[in-house]
């Protein structure tokens, strides 16, 4: 098995209903931490903030280890003064201060403990906490260029990797150097000859340790980036579980599964490897230690050597604890590789450039909403324009209709307008004032959207209403609702406007979703009206019954309606023909039928 785990990552495509071949088992590409000592500084820098508490556990933390190293030196001692000198005076007290000391001892390992773990929930909380607000500020570029499941995972498994890491971790290491150094200390005052013959594994230590942390790193970073790729995949999967069945790919669904599966498997395997090695060296070079503190003491004391039986057994238990420490930091060290590796995801995505306002940019109060396109030219890419150079003008309280083959640009119109996306060139004016200059967050409060692809919340109905405008009173939503005449299927439900809905409002109609979310639009109240194919998902009787709505909600407001059906869009003002970016006709409807060009070739078809 280990000869087939080392070769390199190569799948190769498993037809459909086909058994998968598990003979293989491929070794991960090596990634390694970008910057171990930024991202620690970082992770300092919110561990900081509770700067008293940590060294109040770091106090706790030293009289803990020196606890530790009292009782073997006073079992050595006793050793001496009870059963090689006889002296028995002392016994029992000697007794109770070994109780007392291993009391203490657990003691304020238990409260350093207790308050580590306080210090490391709130840090978590604290990134956890910016992580979602940042997430919120991203550009709409940004989600999509990623999947959401490996975003996910980084709020989620990074984050508590990084937690288990804090709770643990921070205190063991320590523990660890202060017992370490403690250690040497003691043991170079009793006999400096056995300290060098324990002292003997370093090298040994060393060289393991190195040969071994040199490739943890690059696994763990590897297996987190695994998990996160599985998690977008399922999360991607079962949110397309409708269309998973209907076109019959569950097996397909399966072997992508199994091969990302197999990936984290691999990635997962080797860094458990690895980091397993850690506890074995360190076993087999303690016994070493042990073997030769035992043997070279027997000997010292039967030559005579100024040495006793009791400091051989202080030596002897200190030489496990010697190398103890040494094993708990090097598994500390790759427990810490695994949280700096998620850490360093985690601050990837706090490094991302937020939606940033122009300098200078102002809210606006009221808005008319007069839209106009000067010259506008936009590309998602380098060298592939989506649009070039749209110009049109919509006036106050008028509607533009956007129409064209799927692909030529309509929605990216809307898109630039709300400011999800930069022109690349030119420049989008409302009430003569260039949308760069007004704030992000006060523009899109003066617009309301319906898309083609509703989105509802796991809430109530009349939450969901709510969204549009969340001071709005329930007498308000309830207007709403009419006007986009929904009220008729929501009194039919079970409890009416206090409906929860399912995930995503699963548990209504397609048609009825959309009639909720215009609803929300018309709650908002905007200046400005998107409508992006809001009626392609509701049939043609339900379509006329809320075409009154949105003409009554579309008077004295500036509308932009996306539409396929032709029949939408009669009565716009204007409409604009788009086709590979560029407007190539405009017009109102009569105007464009007598040119008898591309949208009359659209309205006849």
């Amino acid at each position: 098995m280990l000869k087939s785990i080392k070769e390199p990552f190569q799948y190769e495509k498993i037809p459909l209903r086909q058994k998968v071949n598990t003979s293989k088992t491929p070794r991960p590409e090596q990634q390694k931490v970008k910057n171990w000592f930024t991202t620690s500084k970082r992770i300092w820098g919110y561990l900081a903030t509770y700067k008293g508490q940590i060294f109040a556990v770091l106090f706790l933390v030293i009289i803990s280890s020196g606890l530790s190293l009292l009782g073997p030196y006073i079992v050595g001692k006793s050793i001496d003064h009870f059963l090689i000198n006889r002296e028995w005076d002392w016994f029992l007290p000697i007794l109770c201060l070994l109780a007392l000391v291993y009391l203490l001892h657990s003691l304020s390992v238990w409260i350093q403990n207790v308050w580590m773990v306080t210090i490391a929930q709130k840090t978590i909380f604290t990134i956890r906490k910016q992580l979602v607000q940042h997430l919120h500020v991203l550009p709409l570029p940004f989600f999509d260029k990623r999947q959401h499941g490996e975003l996910m995972s980084r709020v989620t498994n990074d984050i508590e990797n990084i937690s288990s890491t804090l709770n643990s971790s921070v205190i063991q290491i320590f523990s660890s150097i202060i017992t370490f150094i403690g250690i040497i200390v003691i043991m170079l005052i009793l006999s400096p000859l056995l300290t060098f013959i324990t002292m003997l594994v370093i090298p040994l230590m060393y060289l393991g340790m190195k040969w071994i942390t040199k490739r943890t790193s690059q696994f763990f970073k590897e297996q987190q980036k695994q998990v996160g790729e599985l998690n977008g995949y399922i999360e991607e999967t079962i949110s397309g579980q409708r269309v998973v069945k209907t076109f019959s790919q569950e097996n397909r669904v399966i072997n992508e599964f199994y091969q990302k599966n197999q990936k984290l498997k691999v990635a997962s395997f080797w860094a458990q490897t690895y980091s397993g090695f850690i506890p074995k060296l360190m076993n087999v070079l303690n016994n070493l230690s042990f073997a030769f503190i035992a043997a070279i003491g027997a000997i010292l004391v039967l030559n005579g050597e100024v040495i006793t039986v009791g400091v051989i057994v202080i030596f002897a238990e200190y030489s496990r604890q010697f190398t103890r420490p040494l094993n708990d930091l090097a598994n500390q060290f790759n427990t810490l590789l695994s949280a700096v590796a998620g850490a360093e995801r985690v601050f990837d995505i706090l490094d991302e450039t937020k939606e940033k306002d122009a300098h200078g940019a102002k809210e606006i109060n009221a808005m008319k909403g007069e839209v106009e396109f000067k010259h506008v030219s936009f590309s998602y890419k380098k060298n592939q324009k989506t649009l070039e150079n749209v110009s049109f003008f919509n006036g106050h309280g008028k509607a533009t209709a956007l129409v064209g083959p799927t692909g030529a640009g309509k929605t990216t119109v809307v898109n630039l307008l709300a400011k999800f996306y930069e022109p690349t060139s030119g420049e989008i004016v409302i009430d003569g004032m260039d949308i760069s200059n007004i704030k992000t967050e006060s523009l899109r409060n003066k617009m309301a959207f319906v898309l083609q692809d509703t989105f509802l919340f796991h809430a109530t109905i009349r939450e969901n209403i709510r969204y549009g405008r969340l001071d709005a009173t329930d007498e308000e939503v309830e207007v709403a609702a009419t006007m986009a005449n929904a009220e008729s299927f929501i009194k039919e439900l079970p409890h009416g406007y206090d409906t929860i809905l399912d995930q995503d409002g699963s548990g209504i109609s397609q048609g009825q979703k959309q009639l909720l979310s215009i609803s929300r639009a018309i709650l908002a109240n905007p200046s400005i009206l998107i409508l992006d194919e809001a009626t392609s998902s509701i049939d043609t009787i339900t379509e006329m019954k809320i075409q009154e709505a949105l003409d009554t909600l579309m008077k004295g407001r500036t509308s932009f309606i996306i539409a396929h059906r032709l029949n939408t869009i009669e009565r716009a003002d204007q409409i604009l023909v788009i086709d590979e970016g560029k407007v190539i006709e405009k017009g109102n409807h009569q105007e464009l039928i007598n040119k008898r060009g591309h949208y009359y070739k659209l309205q006849n078809l």
